[in-house]
């Protein structure tokens, strides 16, 4: 089952984001904290938004997907960035990554956003294998760039 996060939910994000984070072999890269993931999905201007996929049995937290809007000058609509999108190894196959993004798509096309993007680690062949599988196209024209740290603190008081 998919349901959107409730604040109740930010320590198993938290904890999810952690298990991402590890798994994507960075895990000192993941510095929220749960106070930040609070202000962020739940606090007076939301910037972002999540939805949460349980077991269908259990019920217990199995992953989720952290999204936030962005725009397209292209198409003069907005879209869904899907920042994270994680489902624990244990329940991998179970079709949760699917609903998740099924979810996300239904969000979109209910809502007139013309795009659904998001970004995937070259190694991780088992996700891109999973995107390619849903229709996804890789978007090999374009390189990603980021300002973090030093370089974005020296630009922002250049």
């Amino acid at each position: 089952m998919i349901r959107t996060a409730t604040p109740d939910d930010v320590p198993v994000l938290h904890t999810l984001i952690r298990e991402l984070a590890a798994y994507e072999r960075a895990p000192h890269e993941a510095r929220a904290t749960e106070a930040q993931l609070h202000a962020a999905l739940f606090g007076e201007h939301p910037a972002a938004h999540a939805h949460i996929a349980e077991d269908d049995t259990s019920g217990e937290p199995v992953g989720f997907a952290l999204w936030f809007l962005n725009f397209s000058t292209w198409r003069g609509t907005h879209g869904i960035y899907l920042e994270d999108l994680y489902v624990r190894p244990t329940a991998r196959g179970a079709g949760h990554g699917r609903a998740l993004l099924a979810e996300l798509a239904r969000l979109c096309v209910e809502r007139g956003y013309q795009r659904l993007e998001w970004s995937v680690l070259n190694w991780n062949e088992p996700a891109i294998g999973f995107y390619r599988s849903l229709g996804a196209v890789p978007q090999d024209e374009w390189t990603v760039y980021r300002l973090t740290d030093q370089a974005l603190a020296d630009l922002g008081t250049a």
